[in-house]
């Protein structure tokens, strides 16, 4: 388990598809946060909801630093500053399939850049481990109005690829994105639960 990394839910969406609060849509019985909060507790010590003002789940919860909706490269920089020079796991709350396996991954490969699974060509940005060292980066990028895909575009990243990940047994559900009821309520017949 590792204490040099902050383990972060990203919750400051407005859920506009799912039309309540995704973080309490239940999957199989169990709120969407719980599932991901769980998975992370076995790699890392301290989890943290980021995005909202009140606990939830027993979870601990940290303010965006600059409120107002913004997008996922909000909640990471918000993650960082909480972080104090620890790295950041970040998970979307809306991933409740993440496995802990596929997140020890990502943090054993970390170092000085950020390791992010692509998967159809595309980075699975908000199933992420990102360095201390991104802070910086991160807040400028934040502040000009960027992305978490336009800061990657601009610094080196570790790209993890399907051949890799697919060898911590992965098969996707770790960054699989829970929008509306339908997805919610079909998800766990998607992806069978016995990995």
């Amino acid at each position: 388990m590792s204490a040099q990394t902050l383990g972060t839910i990203l919750a400051g969406g407005r859920s506009l598809r799912m039309g309540i609060d995704k973080a309490l849509v239940p999957v199989g019985g169990i709120p969407m946060v719980e599932w991901v909060a769980a998975a992370l507790k076995e790699v890392v010590d301290e989890v943290v909801i980021v995005g909202r003002d009140e606990p939830m789940a027993g979870i601990p919860a940290i303010s965006d630093l600059r409120p107002r909706p913004r997008g996922p490269l909000a909640g990471l920089v918000t993650a960082l500053h909480h972080a104090a020079g620890r790295a950041v796991v970040l998970v979307a709350v809306d991933h409740p399939l993440v496995r802990p396996a596929t997140l020890q991954g990502l943090v054993d490969l970390l170092d000085q850049e950020a390791v992010v699974p692509v998967d159809g060509g595309v980075r699975q940005t908000t199933c992420a481990a990102y360095p201390a060292a991104l802070a910086a980066a991160a807040d400028a990028e934040d502040r000009s109005g960027g992305s978490i895909q336009s800061l990657l575009d601009r610094l080196s990243c570790r790209e993890v690829w399907p051949e890799e990940w697919a060898a911590w047994g992965e098969d996707g559900r770790s960054w699989y994105s829970v929008d509306t009821p339908a997805e919610a309520g079909s998800v766990l017949d998607r992806y069978s639960t016995d990995s």
